[in-house]
């Protein structure tokens, strides 16, 4: 039976406000906004039936659980986890953001671009000691995941806990490496959901990163200054093969009623974000979606990508499950369990796509990063396509081709701060609450 797990990290602190260097120091406490802000999370969350809530012990974060608890007809118990604290970056606690830069630029500049490697020097009574913050915090959360999942199998669990510990929590759960620690965001008060199916070493589902719409924040706001390139990116809107769970691929199906609603809500949700540019995959389903978006956009023409059409299933399209089992014996089972391994009868496997997909990206990338001014706009696409290229910028492989959920309608945000010179910051994943349905994703569930 699955666990659901809802991750929150804490209410703006004190030292977050004077951009200081949190790590372990528990100086810092929940500013006023910081309080209000927990206020709104514990509303959002209060009429879900949460089974048990676990807490960072440090002070920021243990009043933010408290606020949150207290929100609930009934409170959820509370218990303080020393598995949950944050980061311990002992060098730099208390210091400003701006005074580490100046004082270890070597050392910072290894944080931001090679954090798995990163390292601290410690002086210990058997002599000197190197501590890596990161690679030390990753296993500590996957020790949280082993000794949670053995307790609440079945059950709705709350976390709230702080930047980085969330990070490697989410990224230990679905196998995102450490050396992309800086790639997920975490907003305060943000909001995100895992499913795991099972046991640790199970597939574990990440169905959203960083919610903020229950702040009255849309989408996360970029963390740079001038960030080069915004990236919304969309999954079309449902189709009646969604919703009866039959396999489109590259059929070209239309949206239905519903589908055409959750793209006019996507389209009033970014409805007062500057555009600069549309994409979408040729099919009708991603096409019709881009043009309600592009409606209060009217000077946008949109950029159709053949590349980034959906998989092709071969013989599956058109077919319901039972079908492609009574067709194809053990194949559909093999394709939920071992998706990397599948050839799609006289269609594609999920390398061809990948390759595709991926490589359309970086074009689209390099393509609207190459600008004298900041560009944002909205990628269209499919399932199979989102998926696959949401997995590459997390460094993850074919094989965790489930670990990534996107729902029709569904947004996702991603920053290229440098443009195609640097990394992406995955700003958010799968934003469904613009449709209407809460917290969770309740889009159908039907065959891509």
């Amino acid at each position: 039976m699955a666990t659901r797990v809802i991750i929150v990290r804490h209410g703006q602190s004190s030292y977050n406000a004077q951009k200081r260097i949190q790590g372990r120091s528990d100086e810092s406490v929940v500013t006023e906004k910081g309080r209000q802000d927990a206020q709104a999370v514990g509303h959002t969350l209060s009429s879900l039936p949460i089974d048990a809530i676990y807490c960072s012990p440090l002070q920021r974060a243990k009043t933010t659980a408290e606020i949150i608890q207290n929100c609930f007809i009934k409170p959820p118990s509370l218990s303080p986890s020393e598995q949950l604290k944050e980061i311990d970056l002992p060098l730099w606690e208390n210091l400003h953001k701006q005074e580490v830069i100046e004082k270890f630029p070597t050392d910072y500049q290894c944080w931001k671009e090679r954090p798995d490697e990163f390292k601290m020097v410690m002086a210990t009574p058997e002599g000197q000691k190197d501590h890596f913050p990161v690679i030390s915090l990753y296993k500590q959360a996957q020790e949280f995941w082993q000794n949670l999942l053995a307790k609440h199998s079945g059950q709705t669990i709350l976390i709230v806990a702080h930047n980085g510990i969330n990070r490697c929590l989410i990224m230990s759960a679905i196998g995102i490496p450490p050396s992309h620690y800086h790639r997920i965001q975490q907003s305060n008060c943000c909001i995100n959901v895992l499913n795991f199916t099972g046991n640790w070493g199970e597939t574990v589902q990440l169905e959203s990163l960083n919610q903020t719409s229950h702040l009255g924040i849309p989408i996360p706001p970029t963390r740079a200054e001038n960030n080069r390139l915004r990236l919304l990116f969309i999954r079309h809107g449902e189709t009646q093969w969604n919703r009866e769970s039959r396999f489109q691929g590259i059929r070209d199906i239309p949206l239905n009623d519903n589908g055409k609603q959750q793209g006019q809500k996507a389209a009033d949700f970014l409805k007062d974000v500057t555009l600069n540019f549309g994409v979408s995959s040729p099919l009708l389903r991603p096409k019709e979606t881009a043009e309600i978006i592009l409606q209060y956009h009217p000077d946008l023409s949109l950029d159709l990508r053949p590349q980034l059409t959906e998989i092709c299933h071969g013989l599956w399209e058109g077919k319901l499950e039972s079908e492609i089992e009574t067709a194809f014996p053990g194949l559909l089972q093999e394709w939920k369990d071992a998706p990397e391994t599948v050839q799609m009868p006289e269609g594609e496997n999920l390398q061809q796509v990948w390759d595709r997909a991926v490589a359309c990206w970086q074009e689209i990338v390099k393509d609207y990063s190459n600008s004298s001014h900041p560009q944002t706009g909205i990628v269209v696409a499919h399932d199979a396509i989102n998926k696959v290229i949401l997995c590459d910028l997390l460094g993850l492989q074919p094989a965790n081709f489930w670990n990534i959920k996107q729902g029709n309608g569904g947004v996702s945000v991603i920053d290229y701060p440098q443009g195609i010179d640097g990394p992406p910051v995955l700003q958010a994943i799968n934003l469904t609450t613009h449709l209407g349905a809460g917290v969770f994703d309740k889009t159908a569930a039907g065959a891509l």
